[in-house]
């Protein structure tokens, strides 16, 4: 297992312990011999207050590989009945539009967009031109 990945799960498992909203659920795995599993999180995301999801509870589990935070968590387990592809992916990319900085997942990227708006907007668009298709 990668040194990098479980320090970094390490410290969000830390902060998420300190503060995190209210309703959710993420915590590591056990391993057999009851050590902590940080590569393994069960979660829970409430339903948002006033809508059809409100009172739900809704559980996933989130495999971190080697490389994080190079590559994302894989969630399985995810119920997402009547949500579509299309739902998921407009609401991922609202996200990389309108990012969360109530609780940013990238000090870096985080500390440039509040300080140097154009900077950030910059390296966003080498991003978008590193990942283009054509």
């Amino acid at each position: 297992m990668s040194g990098i990945a479980l320090s970094r799960l390490a410290q969000e498992r830390k902060a998420w312990r300190k503060d995190h909203p209210f309703g959710f659920v993420a915590v590591p795995t056990k391993n057999p011999d009851g050590t902590m599993n940080l590569m393994n999180w069960e979660c829970a995301i409430p339903g948002k207050k006033g809508t059809p999801w409100e009172g739900g509870l809704f559980k996933l589990r989130m495999l971190f590989k080697d490389d994080y935070p190079s590559s994302p968590p894989n969630p399985t387990n995810v119920i997402l009945m009547y949500c579509h592809i299309l739902q998921i992916l407009l609401g991922i990319q609202e996200l990389l539009n309108e990012p969360n900085i109530q609780d940013p997942a990238q000090a870096e990227a985080y500390t440039i967009y509040c300080q140097n708006r154009v900077e950030y907007e910059k390296r966003v668009r080498a991003q978008a031109k590193k990942f283009s298709p054509s």
